[in-house]
């Protein structure tokens, strides 16, 4: 089993910044590829961004491409986001996600956080 705890959400002005720290226990946390998700009020789930265990491969969502950054600490048993030019649309529940393979959509996710709430206001 592996426990996800997301933190670092929060209220900010549109073109404002945010990072969300997701700290892993359990198994060992190195060996999983990590993701985000977001879903905001009567929307599904949705993919923003996912990193390998080495970090070598990283991919993202075409809307946050250039203002969100994926990036890990195996070291430190965390995977971050870096949200920056903040949009009233990012709006949503951001979850930190675990898997055996890159995180790319839902059905590729064993474990999930318990999310945390990022609001932008315009």
């Amino acid at each position: 089993q592996v426990q996800l705890v997301e933190s670092g959400g929060g209220l900010v002005q549109a073109g404002g910044s945010l990072r969300l720290s997701c700290a892993a226990s359990g198994r060992t946390f190195s060996r999983y590829d990590m993701g985000w998700f977001r879903q905001a009020p009567g929307k599904e789930r949705e993919f923003v961004a996912a990193i390998s265990w080495s970090g070598a491969r990283i991919y993202y969502t075409d809307s946050v491409k250039g203002r969100f950054t994926i990036s890990r600490d195996n070291a430190k048993n965390t995977v971050y986001l870096r949200m920056d030019s903040l949009k009233p649309e990012d709006t949503a529940v951001y979850y930190c996600a675990a898997g055996a393979q890159m995180v790319v959509s839902t059905a590729l996710v064993d474990y999930w956080g318990q999310g945390t709430q990022v609001t932008v206001s315009s």
